[in-house]
């Protein structure tokens, strides 16, 4: 599933510049992925679009975000973290929080990787028409283990 939504984010600028589904699902096809990768993804973005939606924009500065055990189990501690940092940092606002732990805990699987959550955040910047700065879009894109050393 993750494979098409980096697809996805890499050949369209945004989620209305997609075609409907039965022609995005031929081209999804056409490039390669399974059937059943592209069924998950597709139905993966409806419910990012309908919670985004929903998704109430104001949270008080004073409020804080407790995990719940599940959501920590699926998330884990680095992926936690990371959302932390990125909330910390000024980059991701708590409502666009809530909506990227909801797509994490509706990812397919089991415990999810730093470099999923990595993607669902992406993927939520990407839903609303927004580019991340660059030195977050470089965090969220580029594996640790491609990054050069200066």
């Amino acid at each position: 599933m993750f494979d098409v939504l980096v697809y996805l984010y890499e050949n369209y600028w945004r989620p209305d510049s997609c075609p409907e589904h039965d022609q995005l699902s031929r081209k999804l096809t056409s490039v390669g992925f399974e059937s059943d990768e592209i069924e998950e993804a597709l139905s993966w973005l409806d419910g990012l679009t309908s919670v985004a939606e929903t998704q109430a924009q104001m949270q008080s500065a004073l409020s804080m975000r407790i995990y719940t055990a599940s959501e920590q189990d699926r998330l884990g501690t680095a992926s936690i973290a990371f959302l932390s940092f990125l909330e910390s940092a000024g980059v991701l606002p708590a409502h666009m929080r809530e909506i990227a732990v909801d797509r994490a805990m509706a990812a397919p699987g089991g415990s999810l990787a730093l470099e999923d959550l990595k993607i669902i955040v992406l993927m939520v910047f990407w839903s609303m028409g927004e580019e991340p700065d660059a030195l977050i879009l470089d965090e969220l894109f580029v594996d640790d283990a491609d990054r050069l050393i200066h």
